[in-house]
């Protein structure tokens, strides 16, 4: 087998070949008629149009039969066979296809239409152009890319092999927009917040931090764009959202990457069960127009959509699959001697709710596979959640969790700002005790809040999560274009 360079060097002399017989491999003009699709879709039509049709795209097969050249052309929207026959080109032509087209070079085929002895729809080139010669070979078309890193380091190559990646991201392309139709018929108004912020505010993480010369002042990437939206709320615009690229300075496993994207949303005078049956319905509507079903198929077993989702409260669950019998009453050394029994690795810095967090993670939701509100979070697991109005050790939060993934994330915002300058104060001090995913004090925030800010139910929905779980895929750097790496 010739090796990569060996491979590019007869490439190049094609490339070579080409311009010695005047012919530019990089033009800038192309014209196609149609695409592969419409001319598969109007065949019979078109198959009768007097001076033929023009197709372009990628070579992906070549089988070469004598006066005989087959090949099929791939340009996005399918697949189509296409034929020079020695005595219908010219002579020149015939010998410059034969000697200087590649598997993966764009060319364009001008010719007519018609259907092979074996029933197959395909254009007979009267003539041909290059458009884009290529200097490296594509992966083998049985085995694509083997090795999984190359997959997602060379998504490009990913795509064109397979099928099956290039409907994933299709399908994530329509889930976006089918998100973004329903919220606008909704009446809510999609904005743009800061990706570059002094504060990185809005969630328990730890951000990325960067510096801006000219103002000489530090940056920080998102975290979440969750301030700015409730600041929205204070300034007059009653239903928002933003579908956002966060950044988050923690580790990369089977559903987290740094960089991932986020739906969030928020409605004034609106609350968490408002909330809870709003995501409900949108989920429903939008998995059945995108998936034509109810019901999808996940690692084996079946999710399905079409029932009312269910819903259990946090320290329920950490009873029935932890076996905490009281974790309500549990304090940080219990919590810490229960993780060390269940593999969970802690620190001398974690809280209980960390901790708590932590055993859940592992524990509970993992189990939780049909379509599953979690209510009735502890007071402690968020700064920006109101406290229920019937027993304030609990937030009026929820998490939406499907196929063991957490998929969303909401709450009755918090909206007293006394209340949430006592919540910042509590982080300070969680910070200064070695806890780096909190969520810092926010000036102008608070001041933002002190003019008035409504009540409001607002959400959270990872889209990276949602599209692994409509793909059946168990990797989110399987659904993210272009994950981060490690560089080569």
């Amino acid at each position: 087998m010739a090796s990569l360079e060996e491979v590019r060097s007869e490439r190049l002399k094609k490339l070579a070949l080409l311009k010695e017989g005047g012919v530019n491999p990089y033009p800038i003009v192309s014209t196609p008629d149609f695409t592969i699709a419409n001319a598969i879709n109007n065949f019979s039509k078109l198959s009768k149009r007097k001076g033929g049709i023009t197709l372009a795209g990628r070579v992906m097969a070549i089988r070469g039969q004598g006066a005989l050249t087959f090949f099929n052309l791939f340009d996005g929207t399918g697949t189509f066979q296409g034929l020079l026959k020695k005595d219908e080109v010219s002579e020149k032509d015939f010998t410059l296809f034969a000697g200087t087209v590649d598997i993966g070079d764009f060319i364009e085929v001008k010719g007519s239409l018609f259907v092979t002895k074996r029933k197959e729809k395909t254009i007979l080139g009267r003539n041909w152009k290059m458009l884009a010669k290529s200097l490296r070979p594509l992966p083998d078309k049985w085995h694509g890319l083997q090795d999984i890193e190359e997959r997602f380091r060379r998504r490009y190559l990913d795509t064109l092999m397979s099928d099956e990646s290039r409907s994933r991201f299709i399908l994530r392309a329509s889930l976006v927009a089918s998100i973004r139709e329903y919220l606008n018929k909704e009446g809510f108004l999609e904005v743009e917040t800061p990706i570059l912020q002094s504060r990185a505010g809005g969630a328990l993480a730890e951000p990325f931090k960067t510096h801006h010369n000219a103002l000489d002042i530090d940056l920080y990437l998102r975290i979440a764009p969750e301030l700015y939206l409730k600041e929205l709320l204070v300034g007059g615009f009653s239903k928002v959202y933003e579908l956002s690229r966060n950044f988050r300075n923690e580790g990369i496993d089977a559903t987290h990457n740094p960089e991932f994207t986020m739906l969030e949303y928020y409605e004034a005078y609106s609350d968490a069960d408002e909330q809870m049956a709003f995501a409900e319905k949108m989920i429903k509507t939008v998995i059945k127009k995108i998936l034509k079903s109810g019901s999808i198929g996940y690692e084996g077993g079946n999710i399905d959509f079409s029932k009312k989702f269910t819903a259990v409260s946090f320290f329920d669950l950490l009873k029935r699959y932890a076996l905490i019998s009281h974790p309500d009453k549990a304090t940080l050394p219990e919590l810490t001697l229960k993780a060390k029994q269940l593999a969970i690795e802690t620190k001398l810095s974690d809280t209980i709710e960390k901790i708590m967090d932590n055993i859940y993670k592992k524990m509970c939701r993992p189990k939780i596979i049909q379509p599953t509100f979690i209510t009735d979070f502890p007071a402690s697991f968020s700064p920006f959640a109101k406290k229920s109005e019937t027993n304030e050790a609990f937030i009026d939060r929820f998490q939406l969790v499907i196929g063991g993934l957490e998929i969303a994330n909401g709450f009755s915002e918090l909206n007293d700002p006394i209340d949430q300058r006592q919540r910042y104060e509590l982080q300070e001090k969680k910070r200064a005790q070695g806890e780096k995913e909190i969520s810092p004090s926010d000036e102008e925030y608070l001041e933002a809040m002190e003019y008035g800010m409504p009540p409001a139910g607002g959400i959270g929905i990872g889209i990276d999560r949602l599209t692994m779980l409509l793909t059946n895929t168990h990797n989110i750097r399987d659904v993210i274009l272009f994950p981060t790496m490690r560089p080569r």
